[in-house]
């Protein structure tokens, strides 16, 4: 039974299958089912594991197009439009970034239609100075998670 990086070896199993059992990943990290509950609770009170969530195939429902959507805004303004973008529903991902930009958007959307209609009423918002989308032709890797080095 060692405790030598276990933080990072249950979250490293729980990428590998983050519906395991507390038994199961006990019995693959070699530690008591107590102990992994006791580092599972930590881990989440700390903010290190944030939930457990299924991950949703889009296209497979429907939603194929994919919006890169950049955005120049009005500098007192990037907190109220980062906000107003999480809310919209199909907006999965929002970065405040450095460079030509200030924040980008990546929304998941049925069709060219309904993601015109949504980018149209965004830009209603008058603090956003500028914009740029583009259409993603190939996602070749999306929602990917790495797993920790761990010293061994």
């Amino acid at each position: 039974m060692t405790y030598e990086n276990l933080d990072e070896k249950l979250v490293n199993a729980l990428l590998q299958d983050g519906r395991a059992s507390l038994r199961s990943l006990a019995e693959e990290l070699d530690v008591s089912v107590t102990t992994v509950s006791n580092h599972l609770k930590d881990l989440e009170s700390k903010g290190v594991i944030r939930g457990y969530t299924p991950i949703v195939d889009y296209d497979a429902l429907g939603y194929d197009v994919t919006a890169v959507i950049q955005l120049k805004v009005e500098g007192n303004a990037i907190q109220e439009v980062a906000d107003a973008l999480r809310e919209a529903k199909q907006m999965i991902s929002v970065y405040e970034v450095t460079g030509d930009h200030d924040i980008i958007a990546i929304g998941k959307f049925r069709d060219t239609d309904g993601m015109n209609e949504q980018i149209k009423q965004l830009l209603r918002d008058t603090n956003i100075k500028e914009s740029n989308t583009s259409v993603v032709l190939n996602a070749v890797t999306e929602h990917e998670q790495f797993p920790l080095d761990v010293e061994e």
